[in-house]
């Protein structure tokens, strides 16, 4: 019988759950892809071709058995495939809605590359989960056994979280330490609400505070509390505090008035959403409406950015990167859909300088794609004489992040960096040279996906098990 259900690759064409239109998604911060029916589900998921070497796991940095929970849905065996779905990854419902599945599990499925389309797996993994809750499957956890010993946790994003998640089934006392008013991290502040509404990581937090693990908000470690404090504190303690240090521009004008850093922007955008006071926004210093938007940068930040404004009602939304479209680091169903809201793109160009303070323009400088770098990668070269002024009244720099320099924060210098600032420890168990410190996601990695810092999280915390005797007692399922 499920051999009969699933290869209908061949007769059922591949459909995505409908996106609402541009017109009128630009105007909230609602996500933009609907829900797929119990029957719509099952039948995409039924284009799976159950391959042997089943590239999409191989390609999942959580190792997701992806073939048996698509044949679980495809069968209506629903609650099974949450709770297969639920063993490898703590937020399935979070990665089925911000993993950039183009490149990932979508991006190398076997049917795919035969010329079918890729079966639509990040949709079924949001659907899967997001039933699971409607049908009350997902539980606070319970730990089995409570154990004596105690972990700290400085940073409640994906990654801290996720080691929290595994602690805490093994039956550990964990606290989380973060420096926000809310956990979460950067879904919570960072990824807008038309990607990732925020009452889904809401909820993951109460299920973990529920489940007993403890968390000290508004928390700024060597502020606060100090490192030293912490792991006296604590049998084990876990860096998880994600890279927030924008990369900066440089060139006359850099620094005047309306030229503002990404994370500032969506931050404060994402809390007038949660209907916190907001002055920043309020006054118009980081708020698009009525104006002429410039965004510097090619990723996902960016992205997150000139689609944040759309939505503010700027009047103009312009997006500058050095390199072509085929070049670009951010996801490309990201900028289909930014192109759709009414996003400009400038490919092959480079802020020179800005004029005014406040700003008024960018100067811009044209650019072709010259020989490959080290890494293969086309460098981009100025074309001289091609300069222009972009108009602009707000800038906003999405260049990437760098990590905070922690060893002088935090009064540790026996903590050990990387020439670019990043965490040092073992890619294995994360352990760094600190006796019970680890260390994972973007402090460790440089900024990175969501799904890179659960894996990280939950290998950390496997590691902590291990070294406390507690095995694999962390992973039990719900």
């Amino acid at each position: 019988m499920a051999k009969q259900r699933m290869l209908q690759f061949v007769s059922v064409e591949r459909e995505t759950p409908a996106k609402r239109v541009a017109d009128q998604r630009a105007h909230d911060f609602h996500e933009i892809y609907g829900e797929f029916a119990d029957q719509k589900a099952a039948e995409q998921s039924s284009r799976c071709s159950q391959c042997g070497v089943p590239y999409c796991q191989s390609h999942c940095p959580l190792h997701n058995n992806i073939p048996d929970w698509l044949r679980l849905t495809a069968e209506g065996r629903l609650q099974e495939a949450y709770e297969l779905s639920q063993l490898t990854n703590t937020f399935p419902e979070i990665c089925g809605r911000i993993c950039p599945q183009d490149r990932l599990c979508e991006g190398n499925c076997v049917i795919e590359q035969s010329g079918h389309g890729t079966v639509t797996i990040g949709a079924v993994e949001k659907y899967i989960t997001d039933s699971a809750w409607d049908n009350g499957w997902v539980q606070p956890i319970a730990p089995a056994v409570e154990r004596a010993e105690s972990v700290g946790i400085i940073g409640g994003g994906p990654g801290g979280l996720a080691a929290a998640d595994t602690l805490r089934r093994a039956g550990l006392k964990v606290t989380v330490y973060d420096r926000y008013d809310r956990a979460g991290g950067l879904m919570t502040y960072g990824i807008p609400g038309f990607k990732l509404e925020k009452d889904i990581v809401m909820r993951r937090v109460k299920q973990l505070e529920d489940g007993g693990v403890s968390f000290v908000l508004n928390c700024n470690v060597g502020e606060d509390i100090t490192f030293a404090e912490l792991r006296e504190k604590h049998d084990a303690v876990l860096i998880a505090t994600g890279v927030y240090k924008s990369r900066d521009l440089q060139g006359p004008g850099a620094g005047a008035a309306g030229i503002v850093r990404a994370i500032d922007f969506l931050t404060a955008s994402n809390r007038k959403n949660f209907g916190d006071a907001v002055p920043e926004y309020d006054s118009g210093e980081l708020n698009a409406e009525g104006r002429k938007v410039v965004v510097i940068g090619g990723g996902d930040t960016a992205m997150d950015c000139v689609r944040t404004a759309i939505r503010q009602g700027a009047t103009s939304v312009k997006c500058l990167y050095r390199r072509d479209r085929a070049n670009m680091p951010g996801s490309q169903r990201e900028v289909q859909n930014a192109e759709e809201e009414g996003v400009g793109f400038e490919w092959l160009t480079a802020p020179k300088g800005f004029s005014g303070d406040p700003v008024r323009g960018v100067m811009v400088q044209r650019m072709r794609l010259g020989a490959p770098d080290a890494t293969g990668r086309q460098s981009p070269e100025v074309i001289e004489g091609a300069d222009y002024v972009e108009e602009a009244d707000l800038v906003i720099k999405a260049l990437g992040f760098e990590p905070e320099p922690l060893p002088s924060l935090w009064n540790e210098p026996a903590l050990e960096v990387t020439r670019w600032g990043t965490v040092k420890a073992d890619f294995r168990t994360h352990a760094t040279a600190l006796p019970g410190v680890y260390a994972v996601g973007d402090i460790v990695r440089g900024a990175s996906l969501v799904v890179w810092a659960i894996r990280d999280g939950r290998e950390a915390a496997e590691a902590m098990l291990e070294s406390f005797g507690a095995g694999a007692a962390g992973l039990a399922a719900e």
